[in-house]
């Protein structure tokens, strides 16, 4: 039986670990041709072989190494990928993180530098490749998901601010890019993920994996971090992923957020002291 994305062509951005190598994954074994991509040579080799061990065959995806922030990356990643299969119908920007300062500098005295990268990464790279990949969605009739985060929301975040302003810029960007490319037969959409178990606070923090670890266990423990009660999973969100990329499922879908965070949004804040009583 053909799976939903049977002849269809996706490009995941940072599909060499976490959220992307799952959505790659899932988008492969429901018969999707798969461009993964990715700056570290060892996380695609990752990819590769999981894809590999899920008896996808190497027809079937294409790793290309690229610096997503730069317009080569890019340039690459598109041309590569339409001479190995043709034609992209689907677009997932994944790619994203929160960049520490190199000085270690927190709140409003994080460097300038630093709101630059985290801007080029999360927001920038978007849009260029949004602009480099629409003529080829506009002939197949292609989607475009971007992944966001919580953080966007209206709620503040004091420690890291320039990550939160960028994924709101994103989700903005998503809004403003649906009513525009949807005459073209387009749809843009945005999953904004809560905590997820992937490297992210690694490389955001500088924890260890033990630390990481232990972070991801203490949120999914306290009812009022995450109510569901763990910490969720890159399928999670792969799935979600999918479901706004698959037109059959989500055609009338158009511009919007799923959020995807086991409730945490909801008992943010002064909520979390009164919306969960104590059993």
């Amino acid at each position: 039986m053909p799976g939903r994305f049977s002849g269809k062509v996706a490009i995941i951005t940072g599909s060499s670990f976490g959220i992307g190598r799952e959505t790659a994954l899932l988008f492969a074994k429901e018969g999707a041709k798969v461009t993964v991509t990715g700056r570290s040579e060892e996380r695609l080799e990752g990819t590769r072989r999981a894809l590999i061990d899920a008896g996808i065959p190497e027809s079937k995806f294409l790793i290309v190494a690229a610096d997503i922030t730069t317009s080569s990356g890019q340039d690459s990643l598109i041309a590569e990928t339409l001479k190995r299969f043709g034609k992209i119908d689907i677009l997932v920007n994944n790619a994203g993180a929160s960049i520490p300062d190199s000085k270690k500098r927190t709140g409003v005295n994080q460097g300038i530098e630093t709101y630059e990268q985290v801007m080029k990464l999360n927001v920038q790279s978007v849009i260029e490749m949004t602009q480099k990949i629409r003529p080829h969605l506009a002939k197949t009739k292609g989607d475009i998901v971007n992944v966001s985060s919580i953080v966007a929301l209206s709620f503040g975040w004091a420690r890291t601010p320039y990550y939160p302003l960028a994924k709101a810029a994103l989700d903005q960007y998503t809004r403003s890019a649906a009513i525009d490319l949807i005459s073209e037969g387009i749809r843009v959409n945005t999953v904004n993920p809560g905590v997820v178990q992937t490297g992210f606070h690694e490389s955001a923090t500088g924890l260890s994996a033990d630390a990481s670890q232990k972070f991801y266990d203490d949120m999914g423990n306290n009812p009022s971090a995450i109510p569901i009660g763990f910490s969720g999973r890159p399928e999670h969100i792969a799935k979600a992923i999918a479901f706004l990329a698959d037109r059959d499922s989500s055609e009338y879908i158009i511009g919007q957020n799923i959020i995807a965070d086991g409730c945490t949004s909801l008992v943010l804040g002064i909520h979390s002291q009164i919306s969960h009583p104590k059993k």
